[in-house]
């Protein structure tokens, strides 16, 4: 029962800074309904399963088996990560994937969400440059479509650099209101 408790706590918090964020920046609807698949059965028992407290259940679910079904299912019903903007493409290869830009308001989003994990796995030793530094580690290797690489970067540069308000400001002002 531990596990499970802790886990609940884990993203209930998680998904609390995400709407507090995203009401920050105008997106009420967004940061009601988001992560609500985080409660579903597949998602659930997963994150119960493997939850260690200071990093994703998915990726322990990762190394035990391979691939994470939890996060398969999760990506596939959110559209704040950019993995759910990959489709088959009609100009390249037959039958090979590409990455599609995401809509602003998804990117704001998927902004809200890196701040809130960064905040919650990071603790006391979050600052405003956490989200940049966890992106920046891996995004060579991500498949995102170039247009939006540019704006998440350019955004979490601003935030390390500005801080929360002025960041939040921009986002509502020019990315969610051009």
């Amino acid at each position: 029962m531990g596990k499970a408790w802790n886990h609940f706590k884990t993203i209930t918090y998680h998904k609390y800074l995400v709407a507090k964020g995203c009401f920050r920046i105008g997106l009420y609807k967004q940061g009601i309904l988001h992560d609500l698949s985080k409660y579903s059965p597949s998602e659930f028992r997963v994150g119960m399963k493997y939850y260690q407290g200071t990093r994703s259940p998915n990726n322990a679910e990762r190394e035990d088996l391979g691939y994470s079904g939890a996060w398969l299912h999760h990506k596939g019903r959110n559209k704040h990560h950019y993995e759910y903007w990959i489709d088959y493409s009609m100009q390249a290869a037959p039958g090979s994937m590409i990455p599609v830009p995401m809509p602003d308001q998804y990117i704001a989003e998927m902004i809200m969400d890196r701040i809130a994990a960064s905040k919650v796995y990071k603790g006391g030793d979050y600052t405003d440059a956490s989200p940049l530094e966890y992106y920046l580690q891996g995004k060579d290797k991500i498949p995102i479509h170039p247009k939006t690489a540019a704006v998440l970067e350019r955004i979490l540069r601003m935030l390390a650099k500005e801080g929360e308000e002025k960041t939040f400001r921009y986002i509502r002002r020019r990315l969610l209101h051009k």
